[in-house]
């Protein structure tokens, strides 16, 4: 696997500046088959990040704008007749990467048809199920700063998310290196070369990840986490069973691209914020006092003992 992370950072920088560690992130999550919600504010190469990723692992990839207009059926495909038979038309939802674009811009009828492929891996048209390729990785995104005319997802859409990750302002030398980069007036240039098949890889670092060694004292850490921001006076509603499957499956995969067999809890620490920080709701107390989910976690993760 390590050597997977290395030939797609390396791909994903010719083209998107400073993120080496989203894309070791997006590595993990396509590993674990879980999926990835992407926030910061716009024009922080979001989408380029997405594309370029999907671009390097040679996977197929599809982009969804979603808009308010929007349709279920705009998204998994319809059945339409062609020749005078019934056959069914594929949606963008078919294929190994989709970018869904402002995924909190289309209603919720139309964000739950996605979230059935995420979770069930196909999608049903006409009471028939339709099965999706595998890999299936979706990378969502969202601005965080502007809510007028949007449907923000709901906690228990949001937990089916393995990883949300804040894609910050680059810093001032990241930006002259963006500057730098080859343009053909303000498009930045596609890759020059990348890996490419990796589908098979992929599938072999999945099987490899699930062979990795989680010791009893490290799972019981991961629960006593998960258990613990259920308890903080800062949190409404704490993360669930659903998130420390997640967080178990991530340090896995996490400890694998280290080169390791085994878990460790600095494993499980480094993975904990993206993992857990969007599954937790704030009481309105906290929200007053501008606390951060992100803080609650950090605050679990000092009240639970370490295994040593």
């Amino acid at each position: 696997m390590r050597d997977i992370a290395e030939e797609l950072r390396s791909a994903v920088a010719e083209v998107v500046v400073g993120a080496g560690e989203l894309t070791g992130r997006m590595i993990v999550a396509l590993v674990c088959g879980g999926h990835v919600l992407l926030e910061g504010p716009p024009g922080t190469a979001k989408s380029l990040l997405s594309e370029t990723f999907a671009r390097a692992t040679g996977l197929d990839y599809a982009r969804i704008q979603f808009t308010p207009d929007m349709l279920p059926s705009d998204v998994t495909g319809t059945m339409t007749l062609r020749g005078g038979e019934l056959g069914f038309r594929p949606g963008p939802v078919f294929t190994n990467v989709l970018h869904a674009d402002e995924i909190n811009r289309t209603p919720p009828k139309t964000q739950a048809a996605l979230l059935e492929a995420m979770q069930e891996g196909h999608v049903t048209v006409d009471g028939d199920p339709q099965e999706l390729p595998r890999p299936f990785l979706v990378i969502a995104t969202q601005n965080p700063i502007e809510y007028e005319g949007t449907y923000p997802l709901p906690e228990a859409q949001l937990d089916r998310f393995l990883m949300r990750l804040e894609v910050p302002y680059p810093s001032p030398e990241e930006e002259l290196e963006i500057l730098r980069l080859p343009r053909s007036g303000i498009v930045s240039r596609g890759l020059s070369t990348h890996p490419g098949g990796l589908a098979g890889r992929i599938a072999a670092a999945r099987g490899q990840a699930d062979a990795v060694e989680v010791a009893p004292e490290v799972l019981g850490y991961v629960v006593a986490i998960v258990r613990r921001t259920r308890e903080l006076p800062s949190v409404e509603l704490g993360a669930s069973p659903r998130a420390a499957v997640h967080l178990t499956a991530v340090a896995k995969a996490s400890a694998l691209l280290a080169g390791r067999a085994f878990v460790t809890p600095d494993d499980v620490q480094a993975a904990a914020e993206s993992v857990l920080a969007h599954r937790l709701v704030l009481t309105p107390d906290a929200e007053l006092e501008r606390h951060s989910a992100a803080a609650s976690v950090r605050t679990a993760l000092a009240d639970v003992p370490v295994p040593r």
